[in-house]
């Protein structure tokens, strides 16, 4: 097991800068650009289980405050969350130097790069970074590492209401999705939401729909149904008293039935002269 040096509110002041040291957790308080809105209390709850049985395995980077012993942190909320929930003392933590834009930035561009923001997260994560910073769009983009066109896409998600988002996140439709619906007016919106989400039309379909309501000619789209066994066994017994039925009019058919796991298998021979 791995020992770290141990800060606490009656040590000195010094700052072990980018060395590995324990604070306490009560020291640490949360970063106000923390693009994560949601966290899923059994992800959680299954990540505190993990740091009990094997430790916290990456420390949580965090920065001094005005060379007090209060550290605001940067990367490593769920960590922190999951060790508050252990009743945790102290965590291992890096100490770097950063401005209060720069730790804005590399707290949103951590959770970017975890992938694991939901989109609706990420929009509201960098329009917070260009409002309170005063970024730039340009800014934003040099600073994420990623293009303009990015950045300003994932902008006008927002222009949804909140009633949209939300409908949004409830049919888990895709970003692509989302955007493709701001091309109708607001009025339409919530119905085609709606449809989109309960006929799970993927992108393709989406923009097909969104197009039918845009030319005043809602046609649509042709949504693939479900595999129903049911239905399937309804066609077979209507075709078995088909064939009865054939031979109850005197049309001798002969027939031959072969079933397997995975299919039925008819070969029906229908005579075309009367035999005899």
């Amino acid at each position: 097991m791995a020992f770290f040096q141990k800060v606490t509110h009656e040590a000195s002041a010094e700052n072990p800068v980018n060395k590995v040291v324990e604070l306490p957790v009560s020291s640490i308080v949360p970063n106000p650009a923390q693009p994560r809105v949601i966290f899923d209390d059994y992800e959680l709850s299954r990540l505190a289980v993990s740091i009990q049985q094997n430790g916290i395995l990456q420390p949580l980077t965090v920065r001094r405050l005005d060379n007090s012993l209060t550290y605001e942190l940067i990367a490593g909320e769920r960590r922190l969350r999951a060790c508050k929930l252990l009743n945790m003392s102290y965590v291992p933590c890096i100490i770097i130097t950063a401005s209060v834009k720069d730790s804005a930035v590399l707290a949103v561009l951590e959770n970017l790069q975890r992938a694991d923001l939901s989109f609706m997260e990420e929009a509201y994560a960098i329009k917070n970074l260009i409002d309170y910073y005063g970024l730039t769009q340009e800014e934003t983009a040099a600073r994420l590492g990623t293009a303009q066109s990015t950045i300003a896409n994932k902008l006008r998600l927002l222009k949804l209401t909140d009633d949209e988002k939300a409908l949004v996140v409830k049919y888990k439709l895709t970003e692509r999705q989302a955007r493709a619906l701001l091309r109708l007016d607001s009025d339409k919106r919530p119905d085609a939401i709606h449809y989109i989400g309960s006929n799970q039309l993927n992108t393709a379909q989406t923009d097909a729909y969104v197009e039918s309501l845009l030319s005043c000619k809602p046609q649509k789209p042709k949504v693939q149904r479900r595999w129903n066994f049911r239905a399937v066994n309804l066609y077979i017994n209507t075709f078995n008293k088909t064939i009865d039925a054939m031979k109850e009019a005197g049309i001798n058919c002969e027939t031959v039935r072969n079933r397997t796991e995975d299919f039925v298998e008819y070969v029906v021979k229908i005579p075309l002269k009367q035999s005899g």
